[in-house]
């Protein structure tokens, strides 16, 4: 199947699902027959596609937060392509984009891949080049979104921490001694243990290198900030 040639199989799939959990391969084409092409693609491939007319439609629509990815045509009536991906990225929405259009020049490819795109494609595209950059585009949004329940995760865990605690933890994940780490803050040694594996316990971690890798998991506003900006004690 090519899809730049019209289908007259079944319609495209209705746009309301109920699992807001599942994948959704969300298609913006202002032509009704590459949507239809494109949508009996994502089902073949056994992928669930939601297809829209319009940059606004999609947006009225209300789902850009649900997981998956998006295709989108570059030149549309209203908003472009080039528009919704620079809204997107305005409002903190990482969604992974694959660029497919008819009308693509460098320049263009160029904006669209510098802003993110997994792909800048040009109709007609292959089958399987298309789904290859589905399946990337998906897995880049679930690596994104269990990266964010873990920072969210940590983020819960280091409110729990006190002032002092967060002073801790900051000393240990830049690899500091516990001697060190007394003498710095004017407290014993002894302490610093208590002190330390409070931190452990209310952090989640089992040991010091996942304590690390539980501190560079957070924002780096709430690294600097922290020991400084909030007291707890």
């Amino acid at each position: 199947m090519r899809i730049d040639q019209p289908l007259r199989r079944s319609p495209p799939p209705p746009r309301q699902q109920n699992d807001t959990s599942e994948p959704i391969v969300i298609i913006v084409d202002d032509d009704a027959a590459v949507r239809e092409a494109l949508s009996e693609l994502i089902l073949s491939a056994g992928l669930k596609p939601l297809s829209f007319a319009s940059t606004r439609e999609v947006l009225d629509a209300d789902i850009l937060d649900r997981p998956g990815c998006l295709i989108l045509d570059v030149r549309m009536p209203g908003a472009s392509g080039l528009h919704l991906q620079r809204h997107l990225a305005e409002n903190g929405n990482a969604k992974p984009i694959i660029f497919l259009t008819g009308h693509g020049d460098i320049p263009m490819t160029v904006q669209a891949m510098k802003a993110g795109a997994v792909d800048f494609l040009t109709k007609p595209v292959r089958d399987q080049t298309l789904l290859n950059a589905v399946i990337t585009g998906i897995a880049l949004d679930a690596a994104r979104r269990a990266n964010a329940l873990i920072v969210s995760r940590n983020l819960e865990r280091l409110e729990t921490l006190t002032h002092r605690e967060r002073e801790i933890l900051r000393e240990v994940a830049q690899g500091r001694l516990n001697k060190q780490i007394a003498f710095d803050l004017g407290i014993s040694e002894v302490t610093v243990k208590l002190h330390r594996a409070n931190v452990m316990r209310k952090m989640g971690a089992g040991s010091i290198g996942e304590l690390i890798r539980a501190w560079e998991t957070l924002p780096m506003v709430m690294r600097e900030a922290s020991g400084a900006r909030f007291s707890r004690d």
